[in-house]
């Protein structure tokens, strides 16, 4: 594609204004298999060529490590990106192999002197509860982080894979401009009460995993047979077994249009969830994730994409038709306690 850089979009009524879309860059350092690192520093670079500005990670990914291994690019190019990462995955002492989810307002500020030193800045553009805690009050977790802002170690406030009642009780507390949920073609539960909430908040909606963590692409059937033993997606149901043979059959839709626009599948994926911005009228910023400069190219195209009536009304079906959750666990998901 040629350099002209993607259109922009603010994060809700009160954050900063961004690409229309994000990079996720948990792959580069944690989750999907082996990653190179040369080749994800050259996504990075050429991500924000294209002029994708909103960068997204965790202090979960790879235990901190993704932080360290983007911080230089952040030092590098300060004023020009969004950093946004998260906390709420904690690492009990006795068993690393584990998470637990705390957003006790200790934690909280634990998390974010960690973040901070990994990162290498002086505040975070955007930081979100990755997860929610039910037993701690989510005006008592917001409230921390508010402070945070006070304090300058935070600029902007976001929340991930929370109800609507959640959201509407943090918004009480203070302004959150981003809201981050899983939102794809294969996942579209947030649609009943959490993008109408956010719609009514003035809240951005960032979908992560717009691709179906790869899935939408074609770049993989089964997980048990196509992936590495250590990827992640290996965990979750909808894309092993006889889930993943009934999900696969699901993409002939998003070819049939594909072929139509001559483009790839995932552009097209990517192309349905950014319009969801006029469907839904909020702004939708995904944060399709991709370690290699080419995939980021394509993905920054699809912007550029725009799906007939006709085509939307053949897409519509998909997300009901897939067999299996996203998660093994639902319970940690805005659907899992809606």
């Amino acid at each position: 594609m040629t350099d002209s850089t993607i259109p922009t979009a603010q994060l809700g009524d009160t954050g900063p204004t961004v690409g229309v879309q994000g990079l996720g860059c948990m792959g580069m350092s944690f989750a999907y298999g082996p990653a190179d690192a040369k080749a994800s520093r050259a996504t990075l670079e050429r991500a924000l060529e294209l002029g994708i500005t909103l960068y997204d990670t965790a202090d979960a990914y790879g235990q901190g490590e993704n932080e360290k291994f983007l911080s230089p690019f952040f030092k590098a190019h300060r004023d020009e990106v969004v950093i946004a990462t998260k906390f709420a995955l904690a690492i009990p002492p006795d068993d690393p192999t584990r998470r637990i989810i705390r957003n006790d307002p200790p934690y909280i500020r634990q998390a974010v002197e960690a973040s901070l030193k990994r990162l290498d800045v002086d505040a975070i553009d955007l930081y979100y509860m990755h997860r929610r805690d039910v037993n701690v009050p989510i005006e008592e977790s917001v409230g921390t982080m508010a402070e945070l802002v006070r304090e300058g170690k935070v600029k902007h406030l976001g929340l991930s894979e929370v109800t609507a009642a959640e959201l509407r009780a943090a918004q009480a507390v203070h302004p959150i401009a981003a809201l981050q949920s899983e939102w794809s073609l294969f996942s579209r539960d947030i649609e009943a009460q959490v993008v109408p909430a956010a719609r009514e908040l003035g809240v951005a909606l960032v979908p992560y995993s717009p691709l179906g963590r790869g899935f939408l692409t074609g770049s993989f059937s089964n997980a048990d047979k196509d992936l590495t033993a250590d990827d992640f997606r290996r965990q979750q149901p909808r894309f092993t077994g006889d889930n993943a043979a009934a999900n696969a059959a699901l993409l002939e839709p998003v070819r049939t249009v594909a072929e139509a626009h001559g483009v790839s599948l995932g552009q097209i994926a990517l192309a349905w969830v950014q319009q969801q911005t006029t469907v839904h009228d909020l702004p939708v910023i995904p944060i399709p994730g991709t370690r290699k400069p080419s995939r980021v190219e394509e993905n920054a195209a699809a912007t550029g994409i725009e799906l007939t009536k006709e085509e939307l009304e053949l897409l519509e079906p998909i997300a009901g038709q897939v067999a299996g959750d996203r998660y093994a666990d639902m319970r940690f998901t805005s659907a899992g306690r809606e």
